[in-house]
């Protein structure tokens, strides 16, 4: 890729990322999304908010490892309507390569070495073959045969968290959100 290239790239992505942050319901969020955005994209290893931080701001990583906390952790928005833009702006540019001709249900697991994080819990990942601590996620993405788009996925939330009212509170989660099968969520 040459620099002209590459500036286009970065104009696309700023532009799609501008976007994106028109429905997250307050323009300051804006930067932060791209920052994370960014981070998740370029940074190597461990992708939590502090590592993403070092890479994005190395000489401002405590500010940003806060601004990164506060959006991830703090923002409310509608990941429904976040996943409702990014449909209407890439199914568009998939579909001029064809029709739609698939949809796939699937799990992903996310290895964590704590036990803080919603829904990390001993179950079987994915990533690592085996039972482990991680993370799971259920997803729904349609497909052709050039390329497949998720336009829904949730955060899969273990019996023992679903049952645990301490732990429920304090990570934030929903008194809304019971515990599922995987295939039910």
């Amino acid at each position: 890729m040459n620099l002209e290239d590459a500036k286009e790239s970065a104009a696309r992505f700023e532009a799609y990322m501008a976007d994106l942050a028109s429905v997250l319901g307050h323009r300051d969020r804006e930067e932060p999304l791209q920052d994370y955005s960014r981070g998740l994209l370029t940074a190597v290893g461990r992708k939590s908010v502090e590592p993403l931080a070092a890479v994005i701001a190395p000489a401002k990583v405590a500010a940003k490892h806060q601004s990164l906390l506060h959006f991830v952790g703090q923002s409310e928005w509608s990941d429904t309507a976040v996943l409702t833009r990014v449909r209407e702006k890439v199914l568009p540019s998939i579909e001029r390569f064809g029709p739609i001709e698939a949809s796939i249900i699937d799990d992903t697991g996310f290895p964590k070495k704590g036990k803080h994080s919603v829904g990390v819990a001993r179950q079987y990942c994915g990533e690592l073959g085996k039972q482990d601590n991680c993370q799971n996620a259920v997803s729904l993405s349609i497909a052709n045969h050039h390329a497949s788009l998720p336009i829904g996925y949730r955060l899969y939330l273990p019996e023992e968290w679903a049952k645990d009212k301490e732990r429920r509170k304090k990570a934030g989660v929903p008194k809304e959100i019971k515990f599922q099968t995987k295939n039910r969520h």
